[in-house]
């Protein structure tokens, strides 16, 4: 039996629909993207790599805030 890890197909989906050009895309599009990947950062969030990528971000924005001081 195979099991697709939504996350993983979420962030699959995600990639291709980057990798377009900017002009090719209509509104929807672009609104169905920001969908997607909110749906991906849902999903993510609770894990521990959505906890690691939470705490890198935080310490680059306190890196960022400390630097222009």
């Amino acid at each position: 039996m195979l099991t697709i890890n939504v996350a993983v197909l979420l962030a699959v989906i995600v990639f291709f629909r980057l990798r377009r050009r900017t002009e090719a895309r209509s509104r929807f599009d672009e609104k169905m993207t920001v969908v997607i990947v909110l749906a991906l950062g849902v999903l993510l969030a609770p894990t521990p790599v959505g906890q690691g990528i939470l705490e890198i971000l935080g310490q680059l924005a306190s890196g960022v805030t400390q630097a222009s001081r």
